[in-house]
């Protein structure tokens, strides 16, 4: 509820306090008397795009302060927490307007960009008026109007819901083709590399080993008949028989020797020993020197198509393995890949039929408030005069979208038999003044959260629909807050509270002002816009019959 506006050096406003109640708030006065001027001030504080020059002449710069109350529960909490604004029961907008054009906001205190003071403006106010294109007349909004009528809460949910599982199903079937297709890309190199690799089967640390023996073999030729030579030297016609020789030589003197010849012949034991020892290794080497020539060849094969292969796929000879797996992991990803895409092409149909049952759900339960909404709106244009008018919510087919098929638009016909069409194209000012104030009747409901403006939505009606206008204008303000810009004594009669908008002359500057009216001064108020510019007892009369009605 808007509790509050104080305006600064606007237009024609030099100072104005303002101070609104609950309920329906009548702001009247003469034609050019500055009422415009307020809505075009509450517009700047909220951010709203209006008029490009406001700081009234002379001034360095306008400011408008606008005073909000919020319950617990208001959407504004939630605008405000996104944008990391304070919050609380009490909602204070500023804004300042220089000379030279700039324009500064704060919100409690914060400064904020427009954008957020348009995003709070959305929750706080809600303004109608013959060339209002924010709310009731703009198609954009009929949808969301006709499902907060209708009270498909569920159905929308259920249908996002489905929407987004439908969504997420076929991001998940695309990624999986598209997958699919790049290893079927390289289906043939696969299979050809993982055929070529297994083949192979090169081993960890084989190509070390490998290499160590094509070295030996390769050089085996040169040292063979040195290492065959000493091995004939460490044998029984060389080394191993002199010491055997020796040996029993020694043993068979050493009683005679006086025990002299004991360590001698231990030693030569020992030695003995090493030499076999020393005649294995160099048998064993004589051995693996003996090879077949066709050895080399093969192990040089094997050696050089494992380095063939590690270059030709840029990894280390001793890595082949583990990307041989690698290769085969990727085709049998492609070999279970059509499982896979099965699966994946079952879960987006699976979504789709339940999106499909969602919306259609949705589409139904629309197709009923729509009914409902329209002889609504019908028993509501009776008492506005407008008997005869034809008012229809017309459901069309549009793109599938998280909030079902459907395409809602409002359309009107002021006379059975006439072409229907939108409000705004087919109904004359009178006209569509009171389609909007029967729409709006019908679709409040008990939402009181936003303060309601009509600005001179009673253009062009008089007398007795003038008091109807003014009657529903009331109710729409129970339990909330409405403000009314009207010309029209039957609607300023219905007011719980009453503004006279005036201008005035002071030292050569023309100011506007705005007056709260007391009971007599509401009887003269009425009075004048009944009579006009004089005021007889008659007009008061009847602004007394008006107010007690």
């Amino acid at each position: 509820m808007l509790r509050a506006l104080d305006i600064r050096d606007m237009l024609i406003i030099d100072r104005l306090e303002l101070t609104f109640q609950p309920g329906l708030n009548a702001l009247t006065g003469e034609t050019g008397a500055g009422k415009s001027i307020l809505l075009d001030s509450l517009g700047f504080v909220l951010g709203w795009r209006g008029r490009a020059e406001l700081v009234r002449q002379g001034a360095a710069q306008g400011e408008v302060v606008a005073e909000f109350e919020l319950p617990d529960g208001h959407p504004a909490h939630a605008v405000l927490a996104e944008a990391g604004l304070p919050g609380g029961e009490e909602l204070i907008l500023r804004r300042v307007n220089t000379a030279e054009g700039r324009k500064t906001a704060w919100v409690n205190d914060r400064r904020c960009s427009g954008e957020v003071l348009r995003a709070l403006s959305d929750t706080l106010i809600e303004l109608h008026g013959q060339h209002d294109d924010r709310g009731l007349l703009n198609p954009r909004g009929h949808r969301a109007m006709l499902d907060a009528y209708a009270g498909v809460g569920d159905h929308l949910a259920a249908t996002r819901a489905a929407w987004t599982d439908m969504s997420r199903a076929r991001k998940a079937l695309a990624e999986t083709e598209a997958a699919l297709e790049a290893v079927r890309s390289e289906e043939e190199f696969l299979r050809h590399a993982v055929g070529e690799l297994d083949q192979l089967d090169p081993q960890p640390g084989e190509d070390a080993d490998l290499d160590a023996r094509r070295r030996m073999m390769q050089g085996a030729e040169r040292i063979r008949d040195d290492v065959a030579r000493a091995y004939a030297l460490l044998g029984g016609d060389g080394a191993e028989g002199a010491m055997a020789d020796a040996v029993r030589w020694l043993e068979g003197v050493s009683d005679n020797a006086g025990g002299q010849l004991e360590e001698p012949i231990a030693a030569l034991g020992r030695a003995l020993i090493e030499l076999g020892e020393a005649q294995d290794g160099v048998n064993t080497c004589l051995q693996a020197l003996d090879f077949n020539p066709a050895e080399l060849e093969q192990a040089e094969e094997r050696l050089f198509a494992i380095r063939a292969l590690a270059r030709k796929h840029d990894v280390a000879p001793d890595d082949l393995g583990g990307f041989a797996d690698t290769l085969r992991d990727r085709l049998n990803r492609l070999e279970a890949g059509d499982a896979d895409l099965a699966d994946k092409r079952a879960a987006v149909e699976a979504a789709q039929a339940a999106y499909d049952a969602a919306a259609a759900a949705l589409s139904t339960a629309r197709a009923q408030a729509a009914g409902q909404l329209d002889a609504a709106v019908m028993a509501e244009l009776a008492p506005l005069k407008m008997e005869r008018a034809v008012f229809q919510t017309e459901i069309t087919p549009a793109e599938p979208g998280p909030e079902g098929t459907d395409a809602v638009a409002f359309t009107v016909a002021t006379n059975p038999g006439a072409p229907s069409g939108p409000l705004n194209k087919i109904a004359s000012g009178g006209e569509l003044s009171r389609f909007l104030l029967a729409l709006k009747v019908c679709l409040t409901g008990d939402d009181s959260a936003r303060t309601m403006i009509f600005d001179e939505i009673d253009r062009g009606v008089g007398g007795a629909t003038a008091d109807a206008v003014g009657r529903r204008l009331a109710s729409l303000a129970h339990g909330g807050q409405v403000l009314v810009v009207t010309h029209s004594p039957q609607v300023a009669a219905r007011a719980a509270h009453h503004w006279r908008v005036q201008k005035q002359v002071s030292e050569g500057q023309t100011l506007s002002t705005v007056l709260p009216l007391s009971e007599a001064d509401r009887v003269d108020e009425i009075a004048r816009m009944v009579a006009g510019d004089t005021i007889t007892d008659q007009a008061r009369a009847a602004a007394r019959a008006l107010l007690e009605a």
